[in-house]
């Protein structure tokens, strides 16, 4: 945990992670007019920040915890600074919503329509600006007057009860990690695959509803999932390093080196057949895996009996019995 002996530097502190991501997310905007120059991932990971942590996060922290105490020292919070400050926020909330929800059609956007992301992004990024400059130079000030030490000291726990509660132990580090991310732009950006232990990866592939086998770059057979568990189509340890044109029937093969080669050269996507098979339907499914840089790695092959879905009527929410 960070060790943050007043809750202004705390708050402070958080204020250069988001200013860290504005810039970033200004630096993205400045030529979007020009579709060679837009980088989706890199503003992409900047409005999650923006949203992620800077709403959800650090204005939680004032909204729940400073502004109200401050209300109690005697701040008018309607008609007053924690008023305008609360309707910054609302502000700041829907120009990122608004982005996120068009980015992904960003590309497909027409010039005048990016010019008004632009321009949408830029009022957020100046009412930001203004907002943190408010923050640091006026509101925090006035309450470093009211708070008592025991204030302080309450303001802080609470500050990292929030940070626990969303983000666990070590909440702070993991913040600058996201930044960092943010300004790589996906340029050796950690992988969320990095935060799974070998026990924990191997355990959600275990869990998986549905099998998974994986074929390297030189077309042998070096995973598959369910292991000395029932599985639809039987297999052992000793299929793993064999070809794959040798785990399928004679009459299959030219399919499969078909499907493989074009993977390789990229002139196909996925492969998808269905059977009956044991009174139930088996959804089988091929697809490419590439790297970052693009080079072919393998296949997945996923198969999985979908008869129940194929059931499936009308809706069940998550909360329905």
């Amino acid at each position: 945990m960070q060790n943050f002996k007043r809750w202004d530097d705390y708050l402070i502190a958080e204020h250069e992670l988001i200013e860290r991501s504005m810039a970033v997310l200004q630096n993205c905007l400045e030529d979007i007019e020009l579709s060679e120059d837009i980088n989706k991932v890199q503003m992409g990971r900047a409005l999650d920040f923006l949203l992620q942590f800077g709403d959800k996060v650090h204005n939680k922290k004032e909204e729940e915890i400073l502004f109200p105490r401050m209300g109690d020292k005697g701040v008018p919070i309607e008609n007053g600074p924690l008023g305008v400050m609360l309707m910054e926020h609302e502000a700041e909330r829907l120009l990122l919503g608004k982005m996120v929800a068009a980015l992904p059609d960003l590309e497909a956007m027409d010039l005048e329509a990016r010019l008004q992301f632009k321009a949408e992004g830029m009022d957020y990024l100046k009412v930001r600006a203004e907002h943190i400059w408010k923050e640091n130079d006026v509101l925090y000030p006035m309450g470093i007057k009211l708070f008592s030490p025991e204030d302080n000291d309450h303001i802080l726990t609470e500050f990292d009860r929030i940070n626990r509660e969303i983000y666990g132990e070590g909440a702070f580090a993991k913040f600058q990690a996201m930044t960092e991310e943010v300004e790589q732009g996906g340029s050796g950006a950690r992988k969320l695959i990095e935060n799974l232990s070998y026990k924990e990866l191997d355990a959600v592939m275990e869990a998986l509803p549905f099998e998974v086998t994986f074929v390297n770059a030189d077309d042998a057979v070096s995973y598959f999932n369910r292991l000395d568990k029932e599985k639809i189509f039987p297999r052992t340890r000793s299929v793993i390093g064999r070809q794959v044109e040798k785990c399928h029937p004679a009459h299959s093969v030219e399919t499969v080196k078909k499907i493989v080669s074009g993977f390789k050269n990229k002139t196909l996507d996925k492969a998808e057949f269905w059977i009956d098979f044991r009174d139930d339907k088996v959804l089988i499914r091929y697809f490419p895996v590439y790297g970052d840089d693009g080079e072919y790695l393998g296949v997945v092959e996923v198969t999985q009996e979908i008869g129940a879905i194929q059931k499936l009527k009308g809706q069940k929410r998550l909360l329905d019995e």
